[in-house]
């Protein structure tokens, strides 16, 4: 008897209800489990080469150097993209002026325009699965507990039909309830706890990204206007105030 009321035992028990809530919970345990290893992984490498672009970037002599260092290797991060796309930005209303659609407002708001894209881009792709994850977090309980419900309505059931509530009728409906439970709370709290790590990690790293792009907008914005104090009509340049100076 006691060889017999193993795992196995109850999962012989259930019907096609019980096995399609297992199998519905394992789906959501191993979507969420993939999620926090890859995210994890990618959240890792995009901090450590962000933090060696900075390096590089702050340590260039000028912008056009960091220009002509982004056009050579391909942006492997968020900080580079934003960086590639504020530089060509400039390069662009610098060639054409105020003369395209996009520029009409302005230089000033053109690139502002740019950068904001960029970051709304960063965000919502460090925003793809955490819907799946927050869904497996808060709806596993309640699938537990349905599977909960549904285990003590056969553990009644089998008390209704001998008429009598002995260990042996209602052990393996009673069981089935409680690993309904567990399983339940096994895929939720890794869940929850995983989305509310990345969610945090995802605020401080927007947060770095929109510093980093007022940054660049001032690194920018001073250039043009060291440019037009020498009678240049050009809008932008992408060089340090020291280069544009006579």
């Amino acid at each position: 008897m006691e060889h017999s009321l193993g795992f196995a035992h109850f999962l012989t028990q259930t019907d096609a209800v019980g096995k399609s809530l297992l199998v519905l919970l394992l789906a959501l345990s191993v979507a969420s489990w993939y999620l926090i290893f890859t995210k994890g992984v990618a959240n890792f490498l995009a901090g450590r080469r962000a933090e060696i672009f900075l390096k590089r970037f702050w340590s260039a002599d000028s912008l056009h150097e960091m220009s002509a260092t982004l056009n050579a290797r391909p942006a492997d991060n968020a900080f580079a993209q934003l960086a590639q796309l504020a530089l060509d930005a400039a390069a662009d209303s610098e060639k054409h002026g105020l003369q395209k659609l996009a520029a009409a407002g302005g230089a000033g708001e053109f690139l502002t325009r740019v950068l904001r894209n960029g970051i709304d881009q960063e965000a919502a792709r460090v925003e793809n699965g955490l819907t799946l994850m927050a869904s497996a977090g808060s709806a596993a309980p309640y699938i537990g507990l349905f599977g909960t419900v549904w285990g003590i309505y056969h553990a009644l059931v089998q008390i209704g039909l001998s008429g009598q509530g002995t260990l042996d009728k209602v052990a393996g409906p009673v069981g089935e309830a409680l690993i309904m439970t567990a399983l339940g709370l096994a895929v939720a709290i890794p869940a929850v706890l995983a989305y509310n790590a990345f969610v945090r990690r995802n605020r401080i790293w927007l947060a770095r990204l929109d510093a980093f792009a007022h940054d660049l907008f001032a690194l920018i914005a001073v250039g043009a206007k060291t440019n037009s104090s020498v009678g240049e009509v050009r809008p932008l340049r992408v060089v340090t105030p020291v280069e544009g100076r006579p």
